[in-house]
This record gives structure tokens, C-alpha cells and sequence, in this order.
């Protein structure tokens, strides 16, 4: 394929599914003018719509201990969004993190600072770390996209269990359009969430089934949880003026929280694998794609977006070598077998059973029904 970059953002053909029109804008561009655009309202409409929501919440949870549960990665979304929601709303917030081994001292500082500083109620879910090694290897050595699934389907499995174990139904989340409208699908790899997948890494590349792990069946992510147990996530920074920059200005000097210097510097790993793993094997970036978002969200211009872009995230061959003998120590793997697993892929990206047929069924019953 020839190389192409967007004339209006910075995706280009790294993403092998992208397309352009005759001026040279991509296919993300139209997908975040006629989808995601619409469901973004960060006008004074949209605030009266989040005010209108927390008074629900509030009335409808007056007799429960907390009104709303968040996730709390010691990241500027979380940390904001904890803000955010205590001293606008004074919200009654159990605030959760899932501790699955690979925090930086930044991220323990900037938790207990935020927990600290607005007087949350907090609980910690460690995840057992040998297991999380078992399944860390596993995934490594299947040449999956998806290196963070190991980490995310633990988040999202031991948050669902806590709320729960709490009686709580409004799960409020972080996730914005503003920086996270644009991400291809290749990039991303099977959803964390799979189980069907998730169960196949581990038995054909560790030969074991999680005992200990936090982890959801797939009943429970597309059955139970949303419709038996009906939990809701909302994204209140969708209808809010919501700066990044400003969010981290905000934060520094409201919870004496301290910046990372790169997304996702909150886990040692997930920092390695977006900035050295993913590049290095696949040819994903995913600053693109997030530079991208902020291009279209109006916070940054395409000018410095490709200048940031041609920064490297590594400041040197001596710092990576550093974090890959870190994350290879960690994990039990031989350097040599690390470094080899970090290789470019040769041929196709190797594929492995899913879910998907099931949900396409499920999808049809849905339709049937009128679910």
C-alpha cells in the first residue's frame, strides 16, 4: 500500500483498513462527524442533561450507601473526573483501583493524594500476581495486538464484582470523546472482555484456566451484568467542557498530582507496550490516533500534532533496553525470549478463536425481541 497521511488529522495507512476521499480525508474523520460528534455535548444542553442525571442518581440512591461507583487509575481522566463529580455534585463515591502489578510510585503518590485530598471512600483489588504472570506470558507469547487485555478484562471483571459486592449499579467512567474518539479496530486488537478468547491464550499458550484471576464469562459481560444485575456506565466528561491540558493544570494544583510525561504512565507496562511493543512489532502508534481525537476536538493543531508525533517516546536505546529487562525480570521471561517476542511479526497477525459468532446470534435474539 502507498503511504498516505489525512490532510485534516494524522491518521495515516498504518491503519490498513483506512480509506480517503478525493481531498485526502480519512475515513476516522467521517466516522467522528456522523457518530461520534453527536453523542459529544459539551455545550450548556449537555451540562443540563449530566445535572439532570446526577439528581436522578442522587434521589434514586438516597437510601444506599454510595451513590455511584468510578474506577481510579491515579490517571488525569480518573483523577479529574473524581474531582469533577465530588465538588460539583458532593456525590457519595466509592472510588475503586485494581492493583495488577505494574503501578509506577507516580501512580501509588497520585491515588493516595486524590483519595486524601477529596475525602473518598477507597477499595483496592490486588490481582493475584502469579496468575498475572501465567496470563501476561500467555498473551506474549501469542503475538496478540491486545498485550494490555491481561490487565483490562482484570479491571473491568474485579470492578463489576465490587459493585456488586457494594450494591452498586451506576458505574461512572472516564472515557471521553474529546481524546479517545479515534482508535482503528486493527489497533485494538479482540476486546479485552472475550472470554472465549481470553480461556484460548491461556490453555494453548500457558497450559492452565485462571482459578484466582478477576475474570467475566461471557454470560456475565452480555447477559447478566447488563441485564439481570443492570449495571449503567456514564460518561460524564462527554457532556462537559473537558481540556486535557487544563484537566492536568487543574489536578497539579488541586491534588498535588504529578504528571507522568506520557499517556498511560500510570502502569510500567502499558507504558511499554504503547510506546515501544506496539510501534516496534506491529507498526501501531497509538499517538496518532489520539493526536488525532485532539485534532478534531479542536485542542490541538495538525502543525504540532506532527511535530509531536516525530518525537520519539523513548529518549533513549539505553532507556528502553532499561524497561524491557524490567517488564522480562518481572514477568519470569528470559531476556532473550522478551526481546524476541518484542521482533516485528512476520506475516499475518495471528488469529484465534472469539466470541463473535455467539454475539452475532445474540445480536439477531436482541433484534427479535426487541431487547
Amino acid at each position: 500500500m502507498t503511504y498516505q497521511i489525512c490532510t485534516q488529522c494524522i491518521m495515516d495507512t498504518t491503519d490498513p483498513s483506512i480509506t480517503f476521499d478525493d481531498d485526502g480525508v480519512c475515513s476516522h474523520c467521517y466516522y467522528f462527524e456522523s457518530v461520534r460528534k453527536p453523542a459529544w455535548q459539551p455545550t450548556k444542553e449537555g451540562k443540563e442533561k449530566l445535572d439532570h442525571f446526577i439528581a436522578e442518581l442522587k434521589a434514586r440512591r438516597a437510601e444506599y450507601q454510595y451513590d455511584c461507583m468510578i474506577g481510579l487509575s491515579g490517571g488525569v481522566d480518573s483523577s479529574y473526573l473524581a474531582y469533577y463529580l465530588k465538588k460539583n455534585y458532593d456525590l457519595r463515591i466509592l472510588a475503586v483501583h485494581v492493583d495488577a502489578g505494574w503501578n509506577s510510585e507516580q501512580a501509588v503518590s497520585n491515588i493516595e493524594n486524590i483519595i486524601r485530598s477529596l475525602d473518598l471512600n477507597f477499595y483496592t483489588h490486588v490481582v493475584d500476581w502469579e496468575e498475572m504472570k501465567q496470563v501476561q506470558r500467555a498473551f506474549l507469547r501469542s503475538h496478540t495486538v491486545n498485550q494490555d487485555t491481561p490487565q483490562d478484562h482484570a479491571y473491568f471483571a474485579a470492578l463489576y464484582k465490587i459493585a456488586k459486592k457494594f450494591n452498586i449499579r451506576d458505574f461512572l467512567v472516564g472515557y471521553n470523546i474529546q481524546t479517545e474518539s479515534i482508535l482503528p479496530r486493527c489497533w485494538q486488537g479482540v476486546p479485552a472482555m472475550d472470554a472465549i478468547h481470553f480461556d484460548y491464550i491461556c490453555k494453548s499458550f500457558g497450559g492452565f484456566r485462571t482459578k484466582r484471576f478477576p475474570k467475566l464469562t461471557l454470560f456475565d459481560t452480555h447477559v447478566y451484568y447488563p441485564y439481570i444485575y443492570k449495571i449503567s456506565k456514564f460518561p460524564p466528561l462527554n457532556y462537559i467542557p473537558y481540556n486535557k491540558s487544563e484537566a492536568k493544570k487543574l489536578i497539579i494544583e488541586k491534588l498535588d498530582w504529578k504528571d507522568y510525561g506520557v499517556k498511560h504512565g500510570e502502569s510500567k507496562f502499558t507504558r511499554f507496550f504503547q510506546s515501544y511493543y506496539l510501534p516496534n512489532k506491529f507498526g501501531y502508534d497509538k499517538r496518532r490516533a489520539h493526536l488525532s481525537s485532539l485534532i478534531l476536538a479542536g485542542e490541538v493543531s495538525r502543525a504540532d500534532a506532527l511535530q509531536l508525533i516525530d518525537k520519539d517516546e523513548y529518549d533513549s536505546q539505553l532507556q528502553i533496553n532499561l524497561d524491557m529487562e524490567y517488564v522480562a525480570k518481572k514477568l519470569d521471561i528470559e531476556l532473550e525470549e522478551f526481546k524476541q517476542l518484542c521482533q516485528p511479526i512476520e506475516g499475518d497477525i495471528p488469529s484465534y478463536p472469539t466470541s463473535e459468532k455467539v454475539l452475532q446470534v445474540g445480536r439477531k435474539i436482541k433484534r427479535l425481541f426487541k431487547i
